[in-house]
């Protein structure tokens, strides 16, 4: 039996966990929930689950992952807001399932510091699939890490074609309902950019041996080339139940938690090399990764500002790239502290706004 505290516990991942963790009472018990402001749900939560822990906000959610003995806490809040969270579970010596990216992105060295070996379990589903996959080899046996984008809503267009792209058209992804700033940074690659910093940082792998290739369909959730020449990729339906049901009692699988693939129909899965020039965004996240320090943080947040004045209508889709770039160019790297990084991120919001207001 695993105690887990899960927090975001009213958004997707943390809805989809109790679900998983409800369907496997004999190894699962909810002891703590947090949540951003929906206090009506959460505690609606707590009463179908039994739990007497529930904390709002990001601060709060903290002192519950201090305070309270468990064995995992899923970090399921969205944003870089979830950074004190991360850093509290690890302090706390939890096991932290890793569904907040934004938290070890823009935390660097101050998350994977903390870390014992084997602390963090990946919950994105590419990552989990890496994770996976790694089993079938020793870490120096590996040449490549391999990520798969669906390529999102602007897939096959060119960067003129994108030019006149609306919010709506940015909100309409083939595969994934994600929210407004991910669904967006799903269109423009910025996710799979945030996702190639999340894998250096994961799995010790330098940024040249990190490649993207997008494959429409999303069965091939990533994939480790190892030195033999052989591919290793982790398949199934989308379903974010089973990389959850892997982060909540890793390495051990959950039996029933997704349904297989089905071998009886024929399918076919393609692949394709990404178009750099349309989607700058991974060349600029693994420049912003390599640099290190506080760039990812400011990276992150210039981004989030820029999605925000796209759906505003006060910024067109191409320029939140061109923006987020600017911010980057001009940041001098704070010191790689909590508070370092907060500042660094209000000094990137402030920066791009700045930007954005002078167009």
């Amino acid at each position: 039996m695993r105690d887990i505290i899960v927090l975001g516990s009213t958004g997707s991942i943390g809805v989809q966990a109790l679900e998983v963790i409800a369907a496997n009472p004999e190894r699962f018990r909810v002891v703590g929930l947090a949540a951003g402001r929906n206090r009506e749900l959460v505690e609606q939560q707590a009463r179908d689950h039994s739990v007497q822990h529930v904390a709002l906000g990001a601060e709060a959610a903290a002192e519950l992952v201090q305070d309270v003995a468990c064995d995992v806490v899923l970090n399921g809040i969205t944003g870089s807001v979830g950074l004190a969270p991360t850093l509290a579970a690890l302090r706390a010596g939890r096991i932290l399932a890793l569904a907040n990216k934004e938290s070890l992105i823009v935390g660097g060295s101050l998350v994977t510091d903390l870390a014992a070996p084997g602390q963090i379990v990946p919950v994105d589903s590419e990552h989990s699939a890496i994770a996976q996959s790694l089993l079938a080899g020793e870490h120096h046996e590996v040449r490549r890490l391999v990520l798969t984008a669906s390529g999102g809503p602007f897939r096959g267009r060119t960067r003129a074609e994108l030019a006149d792209v609306t919010p709506a058209q940015a909100l309409a992804h083939p595969t994934w309902d994600m929210g407004r700033v991910i669904t967006t940074n799903s269109a423009t690659l910025v996710n799979k950019g945030l996702e190639v910093i999340e894998a250096h940082l994961l799995f010790d792998v330098p940024y040249e041996r990190i490649d993207v290739t997008v494959h429409p369909q999303s069965i091939v959730h990533s994939m480790v080339e190892f030195v033999d020449g052989s591919t290793i990729a982790q398949c199934s339906p989308p379903d974010m139940r089973l990389p959850i049901s892997l982060g909540l009692d890793w390495p051990h699988r959950v039996a029933g938690v997704g349904a297989p693939l089905d071998w009886s129909t024929a399918s076919t899965w393609t692949f394709e090399p990404l178009d750099e020039v349309a989607f700058p965004a991974v060349a600029l996240a693994k420049q912003v990764g390599a640099a290190g320090a506080t760039f990812p943080a400011v990276f992150n947040a210039a981004n989030e500002q820029a999605v925000h004045a796209f759906h505003d209508g006060a910024l067109g889709y191409l320029e939140i790239l061109d923006t987020v770039r600017a911010v980057v160019d001009r940041h001098e790297p704070h010191a790689m502290t909590l508070d370092g990084v907060l500042d660094a991120e209000r000094w990137a919001r402030a920066e791009a706004d700045a930007l954005i207001g002078s167009r």
